[in-house]
C-alpha cells in the first residue's frame, strides 16, 4: 500500500571460545580476478573473466575442507537485516554466550548517526522516496502478466537496515486468527492463532496500553493516527452507512469492520525493525553485523549448513556458523540463496549446471501475494494532501518534521481502513480497505493535479499462485517472478466485488459534503466486462511476496521448511521470514513476519512455547450476509 510521499566442506573450527568471536585476524578472499560489471546493465551481477557461469558456481562451490584456519566463526550467522533479520539478532544475541553474525546487503539505514540526514527512509510521508529509489530497493519486476494486459509489475523489497520495514506503509496489521488456525491445518504444527497471539504481544508496545490481544512493553512501538482528518471519519461512518461495523482493534478481538489503523510510527518517526530491534542491541560485544554484502550461496559440509560465502567490496569472503545458518532474506533473497546453493528442484538445478545438495522442489513455489486497486473519488473541498505536494508546503512540513518530529510529515496518513466479506458464507474478511485523502499515480512517482481521495482494495486470499526461478548462477541476476495474477475465475469476481463494494461505501451520505465525480474506474465503467478491464489495466501488487519456502509437514512435498523454520532433509540451516508462511495472511504482512521470528528465536534458543489458550474471537452473527 503506497500513501503519499509529502516530501519527494568440513564444519567450522571449534575453538576454546565455544562460540564466541575469534580474535585472530579475518582472512580475506579476493576473487580469482577482479570482477568486472557492465554499469549500464541494470540488476546484473559481476562476471569472471575467461569463466563460463557454470565455471564461477564450480569456483565458488569449493568445499568448506578448504577453508582458511582464520575465517571468523560464530555461533549463528543469520543471513538479511530485515522484518525477521534484525529480531533474530536482536533476541539470539540476548544469550551472552551465543555470537551472532548479521549480514545485509544493503546500507545501514541511517547516515552518521542521524535520523534527520536519513530523512528518506525514518520520516513516515516520505515513504515512496525509497519506495521507488533502488539505492534502499531491490527494485524487482514481474514477468508480464496474461491475465492483465501483459502488464510488468513492479515490485519493491527493502535492501537495507529494517529491509522492508524501512520502506513499508507503516500499517500494522496483523491478519485473522483464522489465518493461523489455517497453518496449523496445512501442516505448520504449534502456529495456530493460540501460539502466535503472544508472540505479536511480546514483540508489541501500544501506546493505548496493554490487553488480552496488545502488548505493551515489547521493542515495536505502535500508534495510531493523530490527523482526525475529516475524510478519515467520513469513510469509516460511511462504512457503518453502508452496513458495516465499526471495529475498535481491527488486531484484537474483531477484525471484521471499519476503524482507524495501526502503525509502526513511534514519537513521530518511522518505527521498523532496525529502530524497534537491531539498534538497542548493537552495544553487545557478542553481535555483529556486516552490510553492503550479498550472500551468493550457503556453504556445507555434506547434508549440514556450515556457513556462508558471500561479496563485499569486491571480495569473496567467508564465514561460518558452529550452530546455523538462518536465512531471513525474504520470500525473494532466501528461496534465491536457497537455489544458489544447490536446494531446490533438481530438475531445475542441473539445467544451471548447480550440484544438487538436496531435492525440494517447493523452494520458490507456492508464491502469493495480494494485488489491489484504487478507487480514486475527487474531492469538492480543499482539505485532501494535494495542497502538501506545493513546493512551499513541502518544505514547510520538512521543517516541522526535522526540527520537532511533528505535523503532516510525521504519518504516513493510511490512518484508516478495514476489512469486511466479499459474499455469504465467507467466515471471516477477504477483502481489505486502506483509505487515503489523497491520489496515488504510479506508485507515487506522479505527483497528484487534483483534489482527491481514494481507497485501495483488494482481496486478501487468492488462489492465484505463482513461482519464482533462477535467472542464472549469478547471485546479482534477478530471478524469474512469476505471480500468475487474475488466473482463476474466483480472483477475478471477488476484484469485481472490490470495485462494487467501494463504490457503495463512496456513495454513502458521510461524503455527500466531499463528493466529486468519480476519477476511477470513472463513470463510464460499469459493466462487469468494463470492470474487469480496468482491473487488469490497473491493479497492481501491495507488495506482499511470500510462502515461496513454505513451512509444513515433512511429508508435504511442497513443504521446504518444517513447524521448526528446519530445511527438510538438511541440519544447521533455517529459513524464518515471510517465505515460509504456508499460506498469505488477511493483511499486510510486516507484523505476522515480526511475530514469526519472536516465536522462531525461542525455537532457536529452545524455549517453551508460549500459548494463551481460550482467547475469544469475533463471530458474526450471520454468514447470510453483513449488511
Amino acid at each position: 500500500m503506497l500513501p503519499l510521499a509529502l516530501i519527494s566442506q568440513t564444519g567450522p573450527q571449534r575453538v576454546a571460545t565455544g562460540g564466541r568471536f575469534l580474535q585472530a585476524s579475518r582472512a580475506r578472499f579476493s576473487l580469482l580476478s577482479r570482477c568486472k560489471c557492465n554499469p549500464g546493465t541494470k540488476n546484473r551481477g559481476c562476471s569472471f573473466p575467461g569463466l563460463s557461469s557454470a565455471d564461477q558456481y564450480r569456483t565458488f562451490s569449493s568445499t568448506a575442507s578448504k577453508r582458511n584456519q582464520q575465517t571468523p566463526s560464530y555461533s549463528y550467522v543469520v543471513v538479511g537485516a530485515g522484518s525477521a533479520g534484525c529480531v533474530l539478532a536482536n533476541r539470539l544475541s540476548e544469550d551472552s554466550h551465543e555470537s551472532v553474525l548479521l549480514l545485509e546487503a544493503g546500507p545501514k539505514d541511517i547516515v552518521l548517526g542521524s535520523l534527520r540526514l536519513s530523512w528518506k527512509t525514518h520520516m513516515p510521508a516520505a515513504l515512496t522516496y525509497n519506495l521507488c529509489d533502488d539505492k534502499y530497493n531491490w527494485y524487482y519486476h514481474t514477468l508480464p502478466q496474461d491475465n492483465m494486459d501483459n502488464r510488468v509489475l513492479y515490485w519493491p523489497r527493502g535492501r537495507v537496515w529494517g529491509g522492508s520495514s524501512s520502506l513499508n506503509a507503516m500499517v500494522y496489521i496483523r491478519g485473522h486468527a483464522e489465518d493461523y488456525n489455517r497453518w496449523q491445518r496445512e501442516g505448520a504444527d504449534g502456529w495456530d492463532y493460540e501460539h502466535c497471539l503472544p508472540y505479536f504481544r511480546k514483540a508489541q508496545s501500544h501506546e493505548l496500553g496493554e490487553n488480552r490481544y496488545r502488548g505493551g512493553s515489547g521493542p515495536l512501538h505502535v500508534t495510531r493516527g493523530k490527523t482526525n482528518h475529516p475524510l478519515h471519519n467520513a469513510f469509516i461512518e460511511a462504512g457503518q452507512q453502508a452496513g458495516y461495523p465499526f471495529t475498535d482493534d481491527m488486531n484484537g478481538y474483531q477484525q471484521e469492520g471499519l476503524g482507524w489503523m495501526d502503525m509502526t510510527i513511534h514519537k513521530g518517526k518511522r518505527w521498523s525493525t532496525a529502530s524497534a530491534y537491531l539498534r538497542p542491541a548493537l552495544g553487545r560485544p557478542n553481535l555483529k553485523t556486516e552490510v553492503r554484502c550479498l550472500a551468493s550461496r550457503i556453504l556445507f559440509d555434506g547434508n549440514r549448513a556450515v556457513g556462508v560465502e558471500y561479496v563485499q567490496e569486491g571480495q569473496k569472503k567467508r564465514v561460518f556458523a558452529e550452530k546455523e545458518v538462518i536465512l531471513s532474506g525474504g520470500a525473494i533473497n532466501s528461496p534465491q540463496l536457497l537455489l544458489l546453493s544447490g536446494v531446490g528442484n533438481a530438475d531445475d538445478l542441473k539445467q544451471l549446471d548447480i550440484a544438487v545438495v538436496q531435492h525440494l522442489p517447493g523452494v520458490g513455489r507456492n508464491l502469493q501475494d495480494h494485488l489491489e486497486v484504487y478507487v480514486q473519488q475527487r474531492c469538492t473541498q480543499p482539505i485532501t494532501l494535494y495542497k502538501a505536494q506545493k513546493p512551499f508546503q513541502m518544505v514547510k512540513i520538512g521543517l516541522e518534521w526535522l526540527t520537532l518530529f511533528t505535523g503532516y510529515g510525521a504519518t504516513a496518513h493510511l490512518e484508516s481502513g478495514g476489512f469486511i466479506r466479499s459474499r455469504p458464507q465467507v467466515t471471516h474478511p477477504d477483502i481489505q480497505f486502506h483509505f487515503l485523502p489523497s491520489q496515488v499515480i504510479d506508485h507515487g512517482r506522479v505527483a497528484s493535479k487534483i483534489e482527491a481521495y481514494q481507497v485501495h482494495v483488494g482481496p486478501m486470499r487468492s488462489t492465484s499462485v505463482g513461482w519464482l526461478k533462477l535467472k542464472s548462477t549469478d547471485p546479482l541476476d534477478h530471478p524469474i517472478l512469476q505471480p500468475n495474477y487474475l488466473s482463476t475465475d474466483i480472483d477475478v469476481w471477488e476484484f469485481r466485488q472490490c470495485i462494487k463494494l467501494s463504490r457503495e461505501i463512496f456513495a454513502q451520505r458521510a461524503f455527500d459534503a466531499f463528493r466529486g465525480a468519480e476519477v476511477q474506474p470513472g463513470p463510464e465503467v460499469q459493466s462487469d466486462a468494463d470492470i474487469d478491464a480496468f482491473i487488469r489495466k490497473k491493479a497492481d501488487s501491495a507488495y506482499h511476496p511470500s510462502c515461496t519456502c513454505k513451512m509444513g509437514s515433512p511429508s508435504d512435498p511442497a513443504a521446504v521448511v518444517d513447524s521448526q523454520t528446519r530445511v527438510l532433509g538438511l541440519e544447521g540451516l533455517r529459513v524464518v521470514d515471510a517465505s515460509i508462511m504456508p499460506s498469505i495472511v488477511s493483511g499486510n504482512l510486516n507484523a505476522p513476519t515480526i511475530m514469526m521470528a519472536e516465536k522462531a528465536a525461542d525455537i532457536i534458543r529452545g524455549r517453551p512455547a508460549l500459548v494463551d489458550s481460550g482467547v475469544s474471537v469475533y463471530q458474526p452473527p450471520t454468514l447470510e450476509t453483513q449488511r
